[in-house]
Order: C-alpha cells, then structure tokens, then sequence
C-alpha cells in the first residue's frame, strides 16, 4: 500500500478506512470537549471549583480501561461495525447529561460513564484489521489512528470558538458539548448501514469464548493472569487519589476497592473457565501463538501510549515554567508534540510494513523513545529554545511511531483473537498514562522525563526476550489454522439448522 492509495476514495478499503478513522475521531472529539471549556465552566456555575474540573479529568479515563477489555470482547462476538454503531449512540447520552447537568452528581456519574467511548480505539483497530491484508496493516493502522486520535485536538481548537461565537451566553459550553454529542450519535446511525465488517464475503472468525483469551499453554494461562491483575487493579490508584481529594470517605473508597477486587477475582475465574478446558483437550500445534508477544506489546503501549498521554498534560507547564514563557506560547510549543501525530503514527506503520520486519522496527522505536525522554530529562533553561523543541518534536516521532508499529504487529498474532489482544494492549496504553501521571505528582519533571525513559528502555528489554516475528506478518493472507476452519463449521453448521427450523 502506497501513501498516495488514501487518495483512492472508491476502492472499498480506502472507503472503510476512512469511515472507520473519522468514528474514531469523533469519539475522540467528544471524549475531550470538556477541558477546552473548563474555564466556560468555571465562569458560567458558580458552585463549581478547580478541583471538581480536576476531578473530572480523572473520572474521564476511570472507566477506559475496563472498557477497552469488554469492548474488545463484544467486537469478537459481534463484530465492529455493530460495536462501533452502539457505541456512538450509546455515548451520546452521557455526553448530553454533562452538558446539561445541573448537580454535582449528575456531572460526576456522566462524565464517568462517558471515559468508556475511550474504548472507541480498539474497535477502529479490528474493523481496519478486517479490511486489509498482513502486507498493508501497518500504514492503514497508524493511518487510522494517527487521524483519529487529531479529534482530541480538533476539540481544544473548535469548542471554544463554537461556544462563544455560534450560541454565546453562560450556556455556550452546555450546547458545544451537546452538539458534540448529537453529532456523534448521528454518524453512529450512519456507519450502521454504510460499512460492513470486511470485504463482502470476508468470515469473521470469531473466538470459542468471548469472555477471555484463550491462550496457548498452561504456562502462558499464569502470565495471562498476572497481566491480567493491572488492568482493573489499577483503578485502586484512581480511588486513592479520588480519596485523597477528599471526594469520597473512607467508607466510600474501602468498598470501591472491594469491587475492583471482585471485579480482579472474576476476571481470572473467567480465565480459568475458558482456558482449562481448552488446556486439558490440548491445543494443535497450527493453533497456537506465542502470549509473550502479548505481553511485549502491551508494555510497549504502556510506555509510549502512556506516556504520551501523561506528557501532554505536563509538557505546556514544563515550557512555561522553564522559558518563562508566556501560557499561549507554551501552550502552541507543547501542542507540536501532539501535531506530529498525523504523520509519525502512520509513518510508524509504514515503515514497519516496508522494513520487512516488524519485530526490529518495534525495538528501534522503543530505543528512540528512551533517548528522546532521556534528553528531554537534560533540558533545562540554559538551553536554546529551538534546540528543546526539537528534541520534543524527536521524542514524539518515536512515541507516535511506536503506536503505530505496535498495532502494525498485533493482527497478525492471532487473527481470531485480534479484538481481544487489541483491547488488551489498548487497556495498558491507559494503564501506563495512569501510572505515570500518578508519578508526576510526586517529581521533578526532570526525574519524570528520566522515568519515563527507562519505562521505554524496559519495555525494549522485554521486547528483545519475548517479541517474535509473526509468521504470517507480511503474507497475503492472515494464518488460518484447524480450530479456525473447526469453528466456522461448527457456525455453519449451526446456522444451517437455524434455517431449517
């Protein structure tokens, strides 16, 4: 695939692709249409504080986690295009309440609610996987998610302006967000009845059990559930510092963590359920896929996802503070870090397609990331302005293209499970941005750039022991083995009787 195809608007995929990447990006302009209207806020309820806005941006990614495993279930069962459609439709009424909620609870509970449509990710990820071949995933991935991801900033440009400009008052911000969100629900009608879930005639090979991954051995069952335990376990980080606030007591936040437990001790039974069976039946050998590759990828989504997510929210103070410059202009310096994205995450996946060979890609971005953040850890006020920005501008090529040779790599791993291992990786995108930002609280930002640093240098020596080529990663076609071919009988089987009766 050549960056020029994108231009092709009438081929089916390029078609897909481009439906698929402006869901995405609407989801994303939605999920961010509070913060560029938080002074709005502000000005316009009287009741509401800094620390409630502080607040909501936490709640605003508390349930993404969770979310991206269970989205990454239904679209195994379901397939995207209906998962994409609900969701959208879905999301549109949390994101009204907010916008025109008028206590503290109301704002609260919607918001939280409203961190799921960060779920959107993944789905956009196996529909864009259903479209393209082994050969051309790496570009039409990072394609998708370099566009997409630009909604959050096409956000904090638009809102402001939509709210004073085209509804004006103390209510402008309350009709920008709804508008928002009405938009999105419509666009979720559309995709419905305008893509299908891959080319006509494309099988969508779909797990045994939607409920967990299955794995390969006995062995990759226990790593299974270990990286497991961090996905929802770290919500516990969520209820202490929402504790800490003083938003909950401690009543409050011991039940909290009595759920997240429950909800980790259900997560391995559902493991153990699926996996057992499967274990002691036995896997055939053209079956099988090596966990370790799971795990890599969702520790590079960790260190570069994440930290993308925690830097862009420190990067604008990091600037001013150190330049003494003024907040707009930090502010616009800052924001080239998130600009890059358009062409680095797409680049990311072309390059992991023309290389031919995903895996060293993955370790060279991996690699960059570490000695981007570990200058980015030397800068200080002594240097030239320009010098900084483009070690900032460095850095986030390798963060951006590391997203997209991570999910350049992950459908051609097991193609049945793709959703799953997708939500997975994506839930520690989110787990990481938590983790760091929760970091950031206690450092300098010269010992978190550090930090962040060796999270990526660590993630690389992870890579290095467990990340395998795919075998099927530049092939025409994604490997089909005896239990894909078995399930799909079985579903023809059991649609044939359905049609019978």
């Amino acid at each position: 695939m050549k960056v020029a195809d994108v231009f092709h608007v009438r081929n089916p995929e390029i078609r897909a692709l481009h439906l698929t990447w402006i869901a995405f990006f609407i989801t994303f302009y939605v999920w961010f249409n509070m913060a560029p209207l938080a002074s709005s806020m502000l000005k316009s309820v009287d009741w509401l504080t800094k620390d409630d806005i502080r607040l909501f941006a936490i709640c605003n990614v508390a349930l993404t986690i969770p979310a991206r495993i269970i989205v990454g279930m239904a679209l195994d069962r379901f397939g995207p295009r209906r998962v994409f459609s609900v969701l959208m439709v879905l999301m549109a009424i949390p994101a009204l309440v907010f916008a025109f909620g008028t206590t503290m609870m109301q704002l609260l509970v919607s918001r939280l609610v409203l961190s799921s449509i960060g779920a959107s990710f993944v789905v956009g990820i196996h529909m864009t996987a259903m479209w393209f071949k082994p050969r051309d995933i790496g570009f039409a991935e990072g394609f998708y998610a370099g566009w997409g991801n630009f909604g959050s900033a096409a956000a904090a440009i638009s809102l402001p302006t939509i709210a004073l400009h085209m509804y004006g008052g103390e209510d402008g911000w309350r009709w920008a967000i709804a508008q928002s969100a009405i938009f999105m629900a419509a666009y979720g009608v559309y995709y419905w009845f305008a893509i299908t879930d891959g080319p006509v005639g494309t099988v969508h090979r779909k797990p045994r059990k939607a409920i967990a991954l299955e794995v390969s051995t006995w062995g990759d069952m226990v790593k299974l559930i270990l990286w497991t335990i961090p996905l929802v376990g770290v919500l516990g980080i969520l209820v202490w510092r929402i504790e800490s606030m003083g938003y909950i007591g401690r009543t409050g936040a011991l039940i909290c963590y009595g759920v997240i437990t429950a909800i980790v001790i259900y997560q391995i039974i559902q493991i153990l359920r699926v996996n057992i069976p499967i274990l002691k039946k036995g896997v055939p050998e053209d079956d099988k896929y090596p966990f370790n590759s799971v795990a890599a990828l969702n520790s590079t989504y960790f260190a570069n996802f994440g930290a993308e997510l925690a830097v862009v929210s420190m990067l604008p103070m990091f600037f001013e503070e150190t330049w003494s410059l003024s907040a707009a202009a930090a502010g616009m310096i800052a924001a080239s870090f998130a600009f890059v994205n358009l062409l680095a995450r797409p680049m990311g996946g072309l390059v992991s397609d023309r290389m031919g060979n995903r895996r060293f890609v993955m370790l060279a971005y991996m690699f960059g990331i570490s000695i981007g953040f570990a200058l980015m850890g030397f800068m200080n006020s002594s240097w030239p302005l320009i010098i900084a920005v483009a070690i900032t501008v460095f850095t986030s090529f390798f963060v951006q293209g590391a997203e997209g040779a991570t999910f350049g790599i992950i459908p051609s791993i097991k193609r049945r499970l793709t959703g799953q291992i997708s939500g997975m990786a994506g839930a520690y995108g989110n787990v990481g941005a938590v983790v760091y930002l929760t970091i950031f609280t206690f450092v300098t930002p010269t010992q978190f750039f550090y930090i962040i640093a060796a999270g990526a240098f660590i993630s690389w020596v992870l890579c290095l022991m467990w990340l395998k080529e795919p075998e099927s990663g530049f092939a025409e076609e994604y490997q089909v083995s005896s239990v894909d071919l078995q399930i799909e009988e079985e579903e023809r089987q059991k649609q044939a009787a359905a049609t019978a009766g």
